[in-house]
Formats: structure tokens, sequence, C-alpha cells
């Protein structure tokens, strides 16, 4: 059942998650319903997508960690407790499914720093309200071409997070437990990655002007 679900998966638009419902169809497909997997699968499919297109760059490999994800999920479900959202377990499963990819070709993502204080992070937050140039750059994701345009030059981790911030408009606290970090972190990392492209903007402006 598991292969013929996943065989059969697109990017296709789905309907939003709602975290009481997932809850009930959780209990339910852990108690044997196949059909309501395929619901959740339904669910869940297209930000699956995002996350894993917001790692990985070739097409091909998005398709098949999603796959490979929807499966690891179908044979693990009994021994998910609930205690954290579905939707959260599954984007885990599905960063965690593109780092093993990215580490068997040999891919080094850049490590992070260790986790800020609230202060630095404030601090962090102070500047990015002075910075008169990132309020533009939520305007610049709005398009998909644009969004690949001033991502190009992030590695693959700030990337990702940039995609589901903005893009796919996930909470400071989802990232966080996704990635098992600090949410003050989340917010730096994010602030960073921002201010990088506002920069990659700014010289675009000056060299077009």
């Amino acid at each position: 059942m598991a292969t013929a679900t996943v065989a059969a998966l697109k990017p296709a638009a789905a309907k939003a998650p709602g975290v009481s419902d997932d809850r009930e169809l959780v209990r339910r497909a852990q108690a044997g319903d196949k059909e309501v997997f395929e619901e959740l699968v339904r669910r869940h499919q297209r930000r699956v997508f995002a996350v894993a297109g917001g790692i990985l760059r070739r097409r091909e490999d998005v398709e098949d960690i999603v796959q490979q994800v929807f499966v690891k999920a179908y044979f693990s479900l009994k021994r998910f407790d609930q205690r954290a959202a579905f939707s959260t377990w599954l984007y885990k499963i599905t960063v965690n499914e593109c780092w093993d990819l990215l580490r068997k070709k040999k891919v080094r993502p850049l490590l992070y720093e260790s986790d800020l204080s609230e202060e630095q992070a404030q601090q962090f937050s102070a500047a990015e309200r002075l910075d008169s140039g990132a309020q533009d750059v939520s305007d610049k994701l709005q398009a998909q071409q644009q969004v690949e345009n001033l991502l190009q030059g992030l590695d693959e981790r700030d990337r990702m997070m940039l995609i589901l911030k903005e893009v796919e408009g996930f909470a400071i606290e989802e990232i966080a437990q996704i990635l098992d970090l600090n949410a003050n972190t989340v917010k730096v990392r994010l602030f960073r990655a921002r201010r990088r492209i506002v920069n990659q903007v700014r010289k675009r402006k000056d060299g077009s002007g």
C-alpha cells in the first residue's frame, strides 16, 4: 500500500493541514486505517516538497526524498506518540532524510553556531528593524523565480529556513522544532540570511544604476 501511495505523489496543491484533525487521523491510521494515511499524505505532500526543495537543488532528488519520507512515516507511524504535531514530526523526517542524502553526496552543510541567548537575539532583532531594506525581502520572496535568484548564494540550511519562513509561512517555533534548534538561533540565522539577500539586491540595483 505504502509503495503505491507514495509512487503516485505529485507536488500538487493540498488542503491546509489542521492540527486537531491530524491528531484524529493519526490515531485512526495507527489503528490500521490505510485510507486515512493516504489523506495525511494528501494534506502534507505539498509542504514536504517545499521543505525538501529548500534543501536540495535537483528536482529528481526532491522527488526521491519525498517518497522516502512518506514510506518512512508510514512504517514509523505506530511509534509516533503525538507529543509533537504530526506536521512537525513529518517535516523533521524530511530534513533528516535530506541531510542524509547530502552527506552521502559529500556535500557539507554549514554548521550552526552555538545557541544564542535572549539578549543576543534581541540585539539582532533591533538591528533588523533598523535595516530599511529588510522589509523588501518578503516582497521579493513572493515569486518563485525571484526566490530562486535571491537564494542562490545561500547555503542549503539558510536557504531552506528562508523558504520555510517567507514562502511556506512556518512560525519560528515550528522551524526550531523541525531543526532541533533554539528559537533564538533560528531568528539570528534568518536575520543574517535576509541581510545577505538585502545586500545582493542593493548590489544589483547599484550595478544596474
